[in-house]
């Protein structure tokens, strides 16, 4: 996701123009000069040896006899504009981190089995898209054998889109691709936006590059014109004229950071906008937090009008717009003015921040980010994306039918997870450690979010504008950042066929970061008696019968103290320590417990009118475990199934013994007796802000359908 100034370069103002240029123009004129000489570095060869045993990556006894892999596919590094001013030393980075870093890092600190680079579209001109294939072409060239590769580098770009209103905004999305080699890839990643590209890592070359012709097919342009594609029916129509095996996986779909309030995914089912062949993944959960679940409350409510006011608050919800209001009124009291006086005056702030969207923050002059104590937070969840937006949950998207064709329409979409890190670091929920360097939580606030303006007893009407940095509350969304989570997937094979088979089939789950084992699989699918197999997480079936399901876990290693002794061998302990911090992946032979697994039912929607909170059993039953170190195992069915008659699909969530998390607290609410939040402690930059947080891992759902009559 973008955390500096918006995916649309070129229409706003620069981030440091707007946080200021006092005393930095040296410093960064200084850094730029040090990415210049330092984007160009390769990833560290490993030696021809034998690829150490990693436990998880043996067979875990699944009926398929498939292994587990972990892998990370969202991985930004400094050629992404937000990594690269987030990286500048004169704004607390740490300096360059291009795609070498993210690969040593993969292959020796995190030791993944794959990874995707995933650079944002609005950086990636013509010159760093082919820098950007040369480095990942580089990273899988030094493994250790392309048939077991002891790292396997997938390309890719996120496009990146954000919208002012509900109706244009259509969010985030990753495009992976299987191959590398020349006629596997597009000519040109596909942006979201036709603005002029401002890439990160260096200074900008200068060149001019033409606009695509959006009409034109993409084999018919030139290799250096700069394409685009503004919803995602376009850049599916793109990707379909490429031809290429290419996946597209929808993430920060609940992140109210960037997303306006009131959004909701029903347009993004409907017709071209979803291409279920290409969009069969969604992120559930990254180093922004948890976007599984749905709640039925509302950030605002739309009038027939079109026009948004703001609704109540409930037990489980605050709503932003009406804190507002509550901090407009305080201040009007504390000013002598009557209650009637202070009462019109926060109807008014509520009406006023309704109508900000994204920006309500600041439509309360001089407010500070304590003073929003935990308003538009999901209060409910665990680890919830910052400013949670419901109708963009996976749960929500699942549950929703599109009946714009007559019959139902639904998404099938797996659960994956990933980092989304700013800094060239895939997969860095192996140690809850290094805050400032292994999660997002690094950007200094703005006067737009320190309260510099002088506070007043009124709200004002807000001139949302695209490209403005201020919209983004960047203070209170430093408490939610997290290490970031790990896609499993069960593949025949170490090879990039495999993985990507794996993802295409779906057969694949996430977890917040550890690597937890997970099977999931349909024991009594059609042809089961008859000698078939079972059917694994990410099928969809027909049967006539009740669904008899079967899930497994085993809880990650527990971890040791520094690097195992290769990384240190092959990265050397200067290098050791920039990218690692000195701390790598290192299990020992300890496995953590599973303590118990909960099972979530959802029955989509079969009608336009069927309310979706309805649908959604959640947890629909609870396993407990014993405590056993090598899994916990459980069998169940559905015996409404056959009498509702009606489609579900149903998937898992198994649950490790609680471990201290980075930001696992959230905005730390210190609550009154009768639980309502009354001060926050902000995360600062001082410390890992640890809080006691349950390891998990999801499943991807199995889709059941009743037989066609």
């Amino acid at each position: 996701m973008a955390l500096a100034s918006g995916p649309r370069t070129g229409l706003g103002r620069d981030p440091v123009q707007s946080a200021g240029r006092r005393g930095i123009g040296l410093a960064v004129l200084l850094a730029l000069v040090a990415f210049v000489l330092f984007r160009s570095g390769q990833s560290t060869p490993r030696e021809p040896a034998p690829i150490p045993a990693r436990p998880e990556t043996l067979s875990g006894g699944s009926p398929q006899q498939r292994q587990i892999l972990f892998g990370d596919l969202h991985v930004h590094t400094t050629y992404s504009r937000d990594a690269f001013w987030m990286s500048l030393p004169a704004l607390g980075g740490e300096g360059s981190h291009p795609p070498a870093d993210a690969c040593d890092f993969a292959r020796y600190c995190s030791a993944l089995d794959f990874w995707a680079i995933t650079d944002h579209d609005f950086s990636l001109t013509p010159e760093l898209w082919r820098e950007t294939i040369a480095s990942i072409r580089h990273c899988n060239a030094v493994a250790t054998d392309p048939k077991i590769p002891d790292t396997l580098a997938f390309l890719g770009w996120e496009w990146t889109q954000v919208g002012l209103t509900p109706e244009d905004h259509y969010g985030h999305r990753n495009v992976i691709l299987e191959g590398t080699d020349e006629g596997e890839i597009p000519l040109r990643p596909i942006a979201a936006s036709d603005a002029p590209r401002t890439p990160g890592g260096y200074l900008p070359s200068g060149a001019e590059h033409p606009r695509c012709d959006p009409d034109a097919n993409v084999h018919d342009l030139p290799a250096d014109c700069l394409e685009s594609a503004a919803t995602p029916a376009l850049l599916f129509r793109k990707l379909r004229q490429w031809g290429f095996p290419t996946l597209v996986i929808p993430h920060g779909t609940t992140w109210g950071y960037y997303t306006p309030p009131g959004t909701s995914w029903d347009k993004q089912l409907a017709g071209d906008m979803h291409d279920p062949e290409r969009q069969r993944l969604i992120e559930v959960y990254s180093g922004h937090g948890d976007g599984e679940v749905y709640r039925d409350w509302r950030e605002l409510v739309r009038d027939p009008d079109g026009s948004f006011r703001c609704p109540p608050p409930r037990p489980d919800y605050l709503p932003t717009c009406w804190r507002a209001g509550e901090i407009v009124r305080g201040r009007c009291l504390a000013a002598g003015q009557s209650q009637a006086e202070c009462e019109g005056r926060a109807a008014e702030a509520r009406t006023d921040a309704a109508a900000a969207g994204i920006a309500a923050h600041r439509s309360v002059p001089g407010a500070r980010p304590e003073d929003w104590l935990d308003a538009g937070q999901c209060r409910d969840c665990r680890e919830p994306a910052f400013n949670y937006r419901p109708r963009g949950s996976a749960q929500y998207i699942l549950a929703l039918g599109d009946f714009g064709g007559g019959e139902a329409r639904h998404a099938q979409l797996g659960f994956v997870a990933s980092s989304d890190t700013h800094s060239a670091r895939p997969g860095t929920g192996y140690k809850e450690l290094f805050r400032r360097s292994f999660t997002d939580s690094r950007l200094r606030s703005s006067a737009h979010f320190t309260g510099a303006e002088s506070p007043e007893a009124r709200a004002h009407v807000v001139a949302l504008a695209e490209g403005d940095p201020g919209r983004f509350e960047t203070e209170r969304q430093a408490s939610f950042f997290m290490t970031g989570g790990l896609v499993g997937v069960h593949a025949a094979g170490r090879d990039r066929h495999a993985v990507w088979d794996a993802l295409v089939r779906r057969e694949v789950y996430g977890t917040t970061g550890p690597r937890i084992l997970l099977w999931f699989d349909l024991l009594n699918p059609p042809g089961a008696s008859a000698g078939g197999t079972t059917a694994p997480m990410g099928s969809a079936v027909e049967l006539s019968d009740s669904p008899v399901l079967q899930v497994r876990a085993a809880g990650s290693f527990e971890q040791l103290p520094g690097c195992p002794e290769e990384a240190a061998e092959a990265l050397g302990s200067k290098r050791l320590a920039r990218i690692c911090r000195g701390e790598c992946y290192h299990p020992s032979d300890r496995r953590r417990l599973i303590t118990h697994i909960e099972v979530v039912r959802i029955r989509p929607q079969q009608r336009p009118d069927e309310d979706i909170a309805g649908l959604i059993d959640d947890p629909w039953q609870v396993l407990p475990c014993p405590p056993d170190r090598s899994g916990c195992a459980a069998t169940f069915s559905d015996p409404d199934f056959v009498s509702s008659a009606r489609p579900a699909l149903y998937y898992v969530r198994a649950f490790e013994e609680p471990a201290p998390g980075m930001n696992a607290g959230g905005l730390r609410c210190e609550r009154d007796p009768a639980g309502e939040c009354v001060k926050v402690n902000l995360c600062g930059s001082e410390d890992d802000c640890l809080a006691s947080r349950e390891p998990r891992a999801w499943s991807s759902p199995i889709w059941v359908d009743p037989p066609r009559r």
